[in-house]
């Protein structure tokens, strides 16, 4: 699977430094992967969903080093990318350099993977974050 597209959603807070929406070969997508500023600098988080006892749980992560090298080196250089060139049309910020622009892959999706795709991420105050920090 190929990664062909990511959007970097920029959030203002100390650790957490975006939220990332990835798409797999212009058909499947993940979305609410976090970025952290940790004390080793930055990692990512991925989605989780939280447990009656407390504890989190993710819902979608790498099986494998390799696969979780690959996701955090293209997402990690495309918030590098976009914090050099921000968008300034308030959309969020798109990679450069991956296989297809959401432009050209959006008429392949179905209607509903388009508006998942297109979804703004939500604001800070409505997530529940878990993870390290």
């Amino acid at each position: 699977m190929k990664i062909t597209d990511i959007r970097i959603f920029p959030v203002d807070e100390p650790k957490l430094k975006a939220f990332v929406s990835i798409i797999f070969d212009h058909c499947f997508i993940i979305s609410d992967i976090k970025i952290i500023e940790g004390n080793n600098g930055l990692f990512l988080s991925m989605p989780s969903k939280k447990r009656r006892d407390g504890t989190f749980k993710d819902i979608a992560h790498p099986l494998n080093s390799e696969t979780r090298k690959m996701l955090e080196d293209a997402v990690i250089s495309a918030y590098k990318e976009q914090e050099h060139h921000p968008s300034k049309s308030g959309e969020p910020a798109l990679a450069a350099g991956l296989e297809a622009s959401a432009e050209e892959a959006s008429p392949e999706l179905p209607a509903a993977e388009q508006e998942a795709a297109a979804e703004p991420a939500p604001s800070s105050s409505d997530r529940l974050l878990g993870g390290t920090f």
